[in-house]
């Protein structure tokens, strides 16, 4: 058997199966040697049967027999079924939807049974009923003794319970079970498939880090002998994962460092007097990280740098510097005309919101900026009126800019789409950079032969670890700053009894000629009539109850993402002009909208979003010197979740709030994980600096010392063929 052989060609495989191993992703050996336990079941006691107690999770050990495939009389459900016995008893075990694991034994194997002892009840006469205990689903291997004592005592958890009792717990699908994944995994591994692959980390590295070869680590992480075997090996394939990464952001910083780019020279006073025209002092972050910025900017090579900045920091006034720098430079071999700057947002609300700021910065240095989105392009300024932008068609707009007459172009995804094209394209921002893929990253930025720079912005708050592994590649500035007069949002997690309270005080804000927000989690109402459906506020009854029984007296807006682009930006304006007090919405306002009246939020059903959501929720109402604040109701009194709310309240900043996310929530909950194209493995690993260092250090000497990896030619192939998955798209 081979690495690639496919696992149809090694197993008997029904169609769900199929199915459910392409949704897994499992098609090779290699894909499920590689696919392991998400965690380890709890050391069990092994009992004599006997001794057996309905409810309990156990192991016992035993001869098997009586095995047969049936199917259900109603429900047509195929089944395993078989009789287990030891010398103080016999118990009935059922596989449903598992009528094979009745064929995988022979009658009188020696067998070790796990699982949770169940109890129906049965006639025993016509007038009693009788207590019967079977094992349902339980997980069940192949053994060649029994272990001493199990035969006709209580067996406590000792030496050989330690040897036997870690149980690995995988994923499952519809049609694949834990159980069949460790059944698989095992023949597998049996097969000897392990001496042939080969080590793509380097054995000095194996040696220096003390983990495990590749042989060891597979065996240890699908079957530990101890809890010590299934960490190592756990370890040495997070750091692989988080290594190959790192390689892969380490040649893209290498190759960055030698491709020309244009050349910004700004002095500090130029710079100066730009950014002395903002309606606010620079925080002291912030002149740190420009100062960065034209650093890099005149050196003759691509600036990449990451711009890490929590609500209300002002990252969009070092865009603006940015910006400025590059515009106000003339190209190459001339003396008029400008290079072009590209800015792209996730959103049209915020690419508009952009647009406006910008017309706001550069209105008397008289330069064209362009808008375009899914619905529409636009210009500043007018023909008509220099002071206000214009509609205009897309095609026109993309004329100017391919003809460098536009230096600054703002817009969604829409900047990415082959018809934009750039003359000199020099400068590339991206805000909410998690939002977009390394490749949609790259697309924009192989516009033009020459590389641009490159400023990313995040106001999502990520774990250190996670940036110096994600954006490897990337140099990092923090604004851990609010400007000046800026007050901390008070933020309080309120009981449903106080809920009345909290509404008073709300209208005693928008008397005081403030507004506020309302988020709800749904947008409509759930089907009563659909199982497992979310319970929870949705934004559209939630408005309607808020207008006649709560706040009649005020103008109520509705705002949430199945709206139309248009009907959003026409909403977002009547609410920014004060046209309306309160703006019941969906989480769709989340990212960077700006409305520096609003000063008081409710976050209903808080437990259902993420901290870094809720933080970026609350910053909706930081924008201003007003004091703001943020009143959180949950509809859980669970321990977990108030523990949560409660560092959502105290937390200083965002970088607060995701470290805690990380290290309590787990990786598979950390806002944004499964949009880095990292597992959950790896993930995990993020909690430890020392391994993501490590990992960092090493990539880093190996590229300098062999770029092309010509040594390695194993971890060369390995890295190409994950490049793909390592983009993230």
């Amino acid at each position: 058997m081979e690495e690639n052989t496919f696992l149809e060609k090694i197993f008997r495989l029904s169609p769900i199966q199929k199915k459910a191993l392409s949704k897994l992703r499992l098609k090779t050996a290699g894909d499920l040697l590689r696919y392991f336990p998400v965690r380890y079941g709890e050391l069990s006691k092994i009992k004599a049967i006997e001794f057996l107690v309905p409810g309990e999770t156990t192991t016992i050990y035993g001869r098997i027999s009586k095995l047969e495939t049936k199917k259900g009389w109603k429900s047509k459900v195929a089944y395993g079924e078989a009789v287990v016995e030891d010398g103080t008893g016999s118990i009935k075990t059922i596989w449903f939807n598992q009528p094979y694991i009745a064929k995988m034994f022979g009658e009188g194997s020696l067998v070790r049974i796990e699982g949770r002892v169940s109890q129906k009840r049965t006639k025993a006469t016509s007038e009693s009923e009788a207590q019967v205990l079977y094992f349902s689903n339980p997980k069940i291997e192949r053994v060649d003794s029994i272990p001493d004592g199990t035969e006709n005592s209580l067996f406590g958890v000792g030496d050989e319970a330690e040897a036997y009792g870690l149980s690995p717990v995988y994923s499952e699908s519809r049609g694949i079970t834990s159980n069949w994944i460790y059944h698989s995994v095992q023949k597998i591994l049996k097969t000897g498939i392990t001496e042939k692959i080969q080590d793509i980390i380097p054995q000095e590295i194996l040696e220096r880090y003390h983990l495990p070869s590749l042989h060891s680590a597979f065996f240890w992480i699908h079957a530990p002998k101890k809890k010590e075997n299934g960490e190592a090996a756990r370890k040495r394939f997070a750091f692989e994962e988080i290594f190959l990464i790192q390689l892969d952001r380490a040649r893209e910083r290498k190759l960055a460092e030698v491709e020309p780019a244009f050349k910004i020279n700004k002095s500090k006073k130029e710079i100066k007097e730009f950014t002395d025209t903002f309606p606010f002092p620079l925080t002291n972050a912030q002149q740190k990280t420009i100062d960065s910025i034209m650093g890099d900017l005149n050196n003759g090579h691509p600036m990449s740098r990451l711009l890490e900045g929590d609500v209300g920091s002002g990252k969009t006034a070092v865009a603006a510097a940015l910006a400025y720098a590059i515009v106000t430079t003339p190209p190459p071999l001339r003396k008029y005309g400008s290079l072009q700057v590209a800015y792209m947002a996730p959103t049209e609300i915020l690419a508009e919101q952009h647009f406006e700021s910008f017309i706001e910065n550069f209105a008397k240095y008289k330069l064209d900026i362009g808008l375009i989105t899914g619905s529409g392009a636009k210009k500043f300024p007018s023909k008509v009126n220099n002071q206000k932008s214009t509609p205009i068609s897309k095609n026109q707009l993309l004329k100017w800019v391919v003809e460098g007459k536009i230096p600054i172009l703002i817009g969604t995804h829409s900047l990415i789409e082959k018809k934009v094209a750039f003359k000199n394209l020099a400068g590339i921002i991206i805000d909410e950079q998690h939002r977009f893929g390394v490749n949609q990253r790259q697309k924009l930025r192989r516009k033009t032969d020459i590389v641009p720079h490159l400023l990313s912005m995040t106001a999502t708050p990520i774990p250190r670890t996670l940036a110096l592994t994600i954006f490897g590649d990337l140099d990092l500035s923090v604004l851990d700053e609010l400007p000046p007069g800026r007050k901390p949002v008070m933020t309080e997690v309120v009981l449903q009894s106080r809920r009345s309270e909290v509404y008073e005080k709300i209208r005693k804000e928008i008397k005081a000629g403030r507004q506020a927000y309302v988020i709800c989690p749904r947008v409509n109402e759930p089907d009563p009539d659909k199982e497992m459906a979310v319970q929870a506020k949705s934004v559209t009854e939630e408005a309607k109850r808020l207008k006649e029984k709560i706040f009649p007296e005020f103008n109520i807006g509705v705002l949430h993402g199945k709206m139309k682009p248009k009907e959003k930006e026409e909403i977002m304006k009547k609410f920014k002009d004060g046209k309306m007090e309160i703006l019941v919405a969906t989480s769709v306002v989340e990212v960077g909208v700006n409305v520096p009246n609003s000063t008081s939020i409710i976050i209903e059903g808080a437990e259902r979003f993420g901290l870094a959501q809720l933080h970026q929720l609350r910053g909706r109402v930081i924008r201003s010197s007003h004091q703001a604040y943020c009143y959180v109701f949950t509809e859980s009194n669970s321990a977990n979740t108030l523990k949560r709310l409660k560092s959502f309240v105290t937390a200083k900043n965002g970088f607060e709030l995701a470290e805690f996310d990380l290290e309590h929530r787990g990786a598979g909950d950390l806002a944004g994980a499964k949009q880095w194209g990292v597992s959950d493995l790896a993930m995990e690993a993020l909690k430890n600096i020392k391994m993501v260092e490590a990992a960092r250090k090493e990539a880093r000497e190996l590229i300098e010392k062999d770029f092309e990896l010509k040594k390695y030619p194993l971890l060369r192939e390995r890295l190409r063929s994950k490049t793909e998955q390592i983009h993230m798209e």
